[in-house]
């Protein structure tokens, strides 16, 4: 486990589908122990945005998701 990440966001993020790209975010994230305040200042979004991508409640927007597809191949 990580521990920038609270136990139920980690295990949220398990169980969600890993065919969301918040999710996939998220599992980097989390592995990388890259805290959301950054995550959130870097792609302009609020921190409980990112979380509620991390666990598949919401989806990115098109620009976003250009900016998450970016960020992504630079963390993995």
């Amino acid at each position: 486990m990580s521990v920038g990440y609270s136990l139920r966001i980690v295990e949220l993020n398990r169980s969600a589908g890993e065919e969301l790209l918040g999710v996939k975010l998220g599992r980097v994230c989390i592995r990388n122990n890259m805290p959301v305040s950054v995550l959130a200042a870097r792609l302009g979004v609020s921190r409980q945005t990112v979380y509620n991508w991390f666990v598949g409640a919401s989806k990115p927007s098109l620009n976003t998701k250009i900016k998450i597809e970016a960020l992504l191949t630079t963390l993995r």
